[in-house]
């Protein structure tokens, strides 16, 4: 069954999360979490998102922010995960898919619950009991949001309520 349209409002935040094909792993070393942070970067600026947190877990990414304009949001994450894939695949020797259908987004509104679903989202590594403690994870946005530590390069933006 096709899946419907996107619903997008105008001024919201959004929880993304996209999950590698049959759960599998998509880093598998540090450079490809930084090849990730490089799109990030990269088509965050191009697309006008702006990214209030995220974790790159070794099976799937959550990301957390808004966008400039909602129909861009597609073209956001279209143009991280297609450079991305191609990365992957020739560092890697593959071919075909690296994820697992189309990314999933939830709207969140500015309120409270915007800071627990970031709070979510960096613990996830603790939750997976990867690390004891959010501030051990390199590949989140916890260090820079929370301590004010430039983690491989300053990525986040203001988050303004």
């Amino acid at each position: 069954m096709p899946n419907g349209p996107r619903v997008l409002l105008e001024g919201a935040c959004y929880h993304i999360l996209i999950r590698g094909n049959q759960k599998q792993n998509i880093f598998k070393k540090d450079n490809d979490f930084r090849e990730y942070v490089k799109r990030m970067k990269r088509y965050k600026k191009k697309h006008g998102f702006s990214l209030y947190g995220f974790c790159l877990m070794p099976n799937h990414v959550h990301l957390f922010g808004e966008i400039e304009r909602q129909n861009n949001l597609s073209k956001f994450m279209h143009g991280i995960n297609r450079s991305y894939t191609s990365y992957f695949n020739e560092t890697y020797g593959k071919v075909g898919h690296l994820w697992q259908g189309r990314f999933k987004n939830k709207i969140v509104v500015k309120d409270r619950y915007l800071v627990d679903c970031i709070n979510y989202i960096e613990l996830n590594p603790v939750r997976a009991n990867i690390v004891k403690a959010p501030q051990e994870y390199k590949w989140s946005s916890y260090k820079e949001r929370n301590l004010g530590v430039n983690t491989e390069e300053k990525i986040l933006d203001t988050l303004i309520i």
